[in-house]
């Protein structure tokens, strides 16, 4: 398999290879990077590419490790029996696959996104070790086990906002998403927004990239957010000229609702635009 950009997502060169080197390894590939740099996306695409299921897990502060493999509906169970209902007599009736499970019981080889790992317990992916070395699991309540027909492709996106277990990290191919240059950007937007006009694209990237390097800034705007404002851009139909003005003159950019996203960032933005227009 050899994965590069799609027609609706551009990856760089460092990306493919990683993406390719996991799925020779049989590895998980964990990939880190800022909010909004395609992480999701990259697992969405891959399975699009490879005409493969994308079976999506999406990780809570709450969510454990048993979560992942399957439940057991003790209460039903219990309803049931209060009912005289004959489902009660197989417990099988009362085990709820997780997204384990049905990635190792698929037909065809899926695609498994375990999404924003790092918003978990720190147990959790240490409890995870043993299923994904494996890629088989017990279940205690049909004394079945539950093993992968076929490897899956495994994608798992962390934020960095939680350090990850060395145990759990040596199992795993890594890669870190750099946030794109200004080169690798246009041709992302011109994927999204292929008519749009150059000297406006210009400007609004070299307005993005100022914004992005201003000090102390709390929240850096992303490349989902850098689309998001060109499209409003768009919409509203307003020119380059009128960014222009406002990046000279200082002052706040047209719909800076995309960019920024809180109320420090926006006061510090506006105090750099007036201490500008005293000079």
């Amino acid at each position: 398999m050899s994965f590069q950009s799609t027609e609706h997502y551009i990856v760089s060169d460092e990306l493919a290879l990683a993406v390719n080197a996991a799925v020779t390894l049989e590895k998980p590939l964990l990939i880190k990077g800022e909010p909004g740099t395609g992480k999701t996306r990259l697992a969405e695409e891959l399975a699009q590419t490879l005409g493969a299921e994308l079976i999506s897990w999406p990780i809570k502060s709450t969510t454990k490790a048993q979560h992942g493999l399957y439940e057991y509906d003790a209460v039903s169970r219990l309803r049931d029996s209060q009912l005289g209902s004959d489902k009660v007599h197989d417990i099988g009736n009362y085990i709820r696959p997780g997204k384990l499970w049905q990635a190792f019981t698929a037909e065809q080889r899926p695609v498994l996104l375990i999404d924003e790992i790092d918003k978990a317990d720190i147990e959790f992916p240490n409890d995870l070790l043993y299923e994904l070395d494996r890629m088989a699991f017990y279940v205690h309540e049909t004394g079945e086990e539950v093993a992968a027909k076929q490897r899956p492709i495994v994608i798992i996106t962390s934020n960095n906002e939680k350090e990850l277990p060395d145990a759990f990290l040596r199992r795993c191919f890594f890669h870190y998403i750099r946030f794109p240059d200004a080169a690798l950007l246009t041709e992302i937007v011109g994927v999204h927004f292929p008519n749009i006009q150059q000297q406006l694209l210009s400007t609004a990237l070299e307005v993005f990239f100022e914004l992005r390097e201003l000090p102390n800034l709390k929240k850096k705007p992303s490349t989902s957010e850098l689309l998001d404002w060109l499209k409003l851009l768009l919409a509203e139909d307003i020119p380059a000229e009128v960014l222009q003005d406002k990046q000279q003159k200082g002052g706040l950019m047209p719909m800076f609702g995309a960019l920024l996203k809180n109320e420090q960032d926006v006061a510090l933005v506006e105090k750099l635009a007036f201490m500008a227009r005293r000079r």
